[in-house]
């Protein structure tokens, strides 16, 4: 016994005094063999030789794998799925393709980019319900839930085990002794406070389950990269559920950390549920190699039931897909604001671009407005997020901490005309690493609501001024330099 505990011992020694080896392995990986922005580059590079240790560790935890694109191989293949995508391209390049709403036409590039780069279908037989608060969301949810006659599709990435899941899984398990199909695709970081247990239970009462990108050793998750972030549910192909509110307590307000959570989530009705659908299907095809596209019944259009106007547009991004598609809408959407821009997010951590367009917005005399939780979930990212937010202050935009609660609503309106919201974050993260989908609407009314929310969101707010920013603290100011340096890998 003594042998073997020297011989740990004698490796731990040996690996303390080579690390500095490692690290240089570790850096010429980073700079060489996967393509990083420069300061993610240096990011990494300061964190291996300042602090080897836990740079190490961040490191095997939360880099980019350069396997990322052999991982996600059949996904890349699978999201090839064209779906109604070449009838439109084919009006665009015969110029048939129009918009029916004279004031939307200034968006048609939009449009156009977000189906061409994406395949974003665009519909406008679509009508929106907004909800901003947990509790009338899920009732609302668990309303439709009773009302299913053919299939329940749900993905959310945090689902947890306690009084607001158990209360939805009464409801789909009696749903099931119905004959409803039920399937729930959960992401496993997300959901890890759920047991395998569960998951059998559901299983055992007629609930198909999946797991997306499950852990490697089971119970214990080494990658924080390459989580499903989307929420989404589809139900008969009716209506869909898209926005911020995931499955546990927390989102219905119930916990004390956190007190009042404002959120926002969308109810769509029309062929847009069908692009939700769509999504759903490919993730839920990767995950569980089901094919759910085999079956024409999850993609009916209903148009006896769809007489909405509004124009809407379901983007996703993620580690497989080829452009950055909620990032490149976001800075679109900002370029074109020549009036106003309403920007909601918990976390801020906005990579060059974003902060170059709201910057250019700002310094051309759009009112730029910046809304963030007063109080952090992830300190080191509510930092990072403080920093970049005073540079928009020094630039003259307006910002705003949420004093109600926590705000974990994730969108952007412009001009009384746009809205684009969802699941993404404003944040690198969200860009590149995680898979996200939101929904571009093109439509006044629904714009108008959204902005009349967020003025109200205001009054529930303080308002952070150039002159408080520059009197904080030299506690903060050091947190915030330091968190600003990680920032992009964050």
């Amino acid at each position: 016994m003594q042998d073997i505990l020297e011989l740990i011992k004698t490796g731990i020694q040996w690996i303390y005094d080579n690390f500095s080896i490692f690290n240089i392995f570790f850096a010429i990986a980073i700079v060489f063999f996967q393509r990083k922005s420069p300061k993610e580059v240096w990011a990494w590079l300061l964190l291996l030789y300042f602090i080897p240790i836990v740079g190490f560790l961040l490191y095997m935890v939360v880099h980019q794998d350069m396997h990322k694109k052999h991982m996600f191989r059949i996904k890349e293949i699978e999201d090839e799925f064209n779906y109604t995508i070449r009838k439109q391209e084919q009006s665009l390049q015969e110029k048939r393709f129009q918009i029916s709403n004279p004031n939307m036409e200034e968006h048609k590039d939009l449009v156009m980019y977000n189906l061409e780069t994406g395949g974003a279908v665009y519909t406008e037989d679509n009508s929106v319900d907004i909800y901003t608060d947990g509790r009338e969301k899920f009732q609302r949810l668990i309303a439709e839930i009773d009302k299913a006659e053919q299939f329940i599709h749900i993905q959310y990435y945090i689902i947890q085990k306690d009084e607001l899941f158990e209360n939805i899984k009464n409801h789909l398990v009696e749903k099931v002794k119905q004959g409803v199909e039920v399937r729930i695709l959960y992401d496993s970081m997300g959901c890890r406070s759920m047991r395998k247990s569960d998951w059998k239970w559901l299983e055992q009462h007629g609930i198909k389950t999946g797991d997306f990108f499950p852990a490697s050793l089971k119970w214990l998750h080494v990658r924080v990269n390459y989580r499903n972030h989307r929420k989404i549910v589809v139900i008969d192909g009716k209506v869909g559920f898209i926005g911020g509110y995931n499955i546990g307590r927390e989102y219905i307000s119930l916990d004390e950390k956190f007190g009042y959570w404002r959120d926002t989530h969308l109810v769509l009705y029309g062929s847009a549920v069908n692009a939700l659908q769509v999504r759903f299907a490919l993730d839920w095809n990767y995950a569980t190699k089901e094919n759910l596209f085999l079956q024409p019944k999850y993609f009916q259009d209903h148009p006896e039931q769809w007489n909405g106007k509004t124009g809407i547009q379901i983007i996703t991004s993620g580690p497989d897909s080829k452009f950055q598609q909620i990032r490149d809408n976001y800075v679109s959407l900002m370029h074109k604001a020549r009036k106003r821009i309403y920007v909601q997010t918990p976390y801020f951590i906005p990579d060059e671009t974003i902060l170059s367009a709201l910057i250019i917005a700002v310094k051309s005399g759009v009112d730029v407005r910046i809304m963030i939780p007063c109080k952090p979930d992830h300190p080191f990212v509510y930092w990072a997020t403080y920093s970049y937010m005073g540079e928009l202050l020094q630039a003259g935009a307006r910002c705003y901490t949420y004093e109600d609660g926590f705000l974990h609503a994730k969108g952007i309106t412009i001009d009384g005309a746009v809205t684009c919201y969802g699941t993404a974050n404003m944040d690198i993260r969200s860009f590149m690493v995680n898979f996200e989908v939101n929904a571009t609407i093109y439509d006044a009314e629904v714009t108008r609501k959204m902005e009349a929310i967020f003025r109200h969101d205001i009054t529930h707010c303080k308002e952070v001024t150039l002159e408080d920013y520059n009197n904080r603290s030299f506690g903060i100011r050091v947190k915030e330099q330091l968190f600003r340096l990680l920032s992009p890998v964050l």
